[in-house]
């Protein structure tokens, strides 16, 4: 008769789980907001930027038009 080898069992282990502590919360939520705030800054700088920018160029625009038509502005 033809006998059967003894089967091979294998023992899978799982790596330890690295624990999360408090601090690593907070560190990384005060890296969050401190990104979220700096994006605000940036995005509202350029907002800003633009708004101006585009409140010289239009007085620049109708400074322009308003010496050429007979039209009186009161400001």
């Amino acid at each position: 008769m033809l006998t059967q080898p003894n089967p091979i069992i294998v023992q899978v282990v799982q790596e330890p789980v690295e624990s999360t502590t408090i601090g690593d919360v907070l560190i990384g939520a005060i890296g969050l907001t401190g990104v979220l705030v700096l994006v605000a800054i940036l995005l509202g700088g350029l907002l800003g930027g633009l708004l101006i920018g585009f409140k010289v160029l239009r007085t620049r625009t109708n400074a322009a038009a308003a010496l050429d038509s007979d039209t009186i502005h009161i400001v």
